[in-house]
């Protein structure tokens, strides 16, 4: 369909000169005029011109886990924005369990010739793994970028959240509230991330609780990441007497939440929890989640920033960046239950309530 230039000027609310200008990539119109006159042609449903049509700089490969947990999509989200306005078409490839492994979206991804490939959480955090295969990447050469795990040997940029700091912020927050029998639930220990919160949880505990050394070991539980293995670990947590939890996901946190209701506790009354990512919907849970937060938007911003001047030719330092959390106070910590007071009461009954979204029983 043909263009008339007096639709589009009356959409676009600029003259018919203005729009002649704009489709003959002539100068002398301000950029928000240009934009206004071609967001008019996509509304009316006409077709851009050859030379106003933005080119694509090239696929970049988005491999990121399962989406189940609301940090990934967040993450995405954020890399495909950014990968877009550097001119690059993002492809996601989301990891299922049983389903397409990594290695194999590389395959796909390669055959498809992309420009590069950002990792989320993938086996470059995985100690037990082989990271050849990324050494293999880079050979070709193929440009990567790692987000959250790091890999020691391997030359290419990493972007994480410095856990370490993130257990001790959390562990500082319930010692500060009375708190000194406090446990940590985290994943299976071949993961960077989680050695990394683990090493925090010890250091913070000695140094702020004055907990014995080997008392500690007694106190983080490894398990399965999600709400199912935070409930499991949480339990183990209770019977030991714990009256704060450290989580190392916020899915983690709402399982010992469950877990702590299911024993007739009350969140924060008789135990504080602490989760990790501050994901999306976590101020709404009930209790809205007490969370260390992790920059997404600066570590995925800064990721791809990264990618862009690998593949440009301008490699960036190959290194880890250290992204600082940040400590998201809100209902599901408070002053710990003294010795002797009735469980089941406490911070949590003296709390206005409002309207929540409730954790899964």
């Amino acid at each position: 369909m043909r263009a008339r230039l007096s639709d589009i000027a009356q959409q676009a609310e600029v003259s018919e000169a203005t729009v002649s200008r704009v489709l003959n990539d002539r100068p002398g119109v301000a950029p928000e005029t240009r934009q206004a006159v071609l967001t008019a042609l996509d509304v009316l449903g006409y077709e851009r011109p050859a030379r106003l049509r933005k080119r694509s700089a090239g696929l970049v490969g988005l491999v990121v886990p399962e989406l189940d947990n609301p940090i990934f999509p967040a993450f995405a989200q954020v890399i495909e924005s950014t990968l877009a306005q550097s001119g690059f078409t993002p492809v996601l490839c989301t990891q299922t369990p049983g389903g397409v492994t990594e290695d194999e979206y590389v395959e796909m991804l390669l055959d498809r010739q992309v420009s590069g490939i950002v990792f989320v959480s993938g086996l470059h955090a995985d100690t037990a793994a082989n990271h050849d295969r990324y050494r293999a990447l880079i050979a070709r050469p193929l440009p990567i970028v790692m987000i959250n795990g790091f890999a020691p040997g391997i030359a290419a940029p990493f972007v994480s959240c410095d856990d370490k700091e993130a257990t001790e912020l959390a562990v500082g927050h319930l010692v500060v509230l009375g708190h000194r029998r406090i446990g940590l639930i985290t994943g299976p220990d071949r993961f960077v991330p989680v050695q990394r919160r683990v090493a925090g949880f010890r250091t913070a505990m000695t140094r702020l609780a004055g907990t014995a050394e080997a008392e500690v070991g007694e106190l983080a539980q490894l398990s399965l990441f999600g709400v199912e293995g935070g409930e499991v670990a949480a339990g183990r947590l209770i019977e030991r007497g714990v009256t704060g939890i450290v989580c190392g996901s916020d899915l983690m946190a709402l399982g010992a939440i469950r877990a702590a209701r299911q024993r007739g506790l009350s969140v924060p009354g008789d135990i504080s929890v602490v989760g990790y990512d501050d994901s999306p919907l976590m101020a709404f849970t009930d209790p809205p989640l007490t969370t260390t937060r992790q920059p997404v938007a600066a570590m995925a911003v800064a990721a791809v920033r990264a990618l862009v001047d690998e593949i440009n030719g301008h490699p960036a330092p190959h290194s880890e960046y250290l992204f600082r959390p940040e400590l998201v106070v809100r209902g599901s910590t408070a002053v710990a239950r003294q010795a002797g007071a009735a469980p089941g009461g406490g911070a949590e009954r003296q709390r206005p309530t409002a309207p929540t979204l409730a954790v899964p029983a």
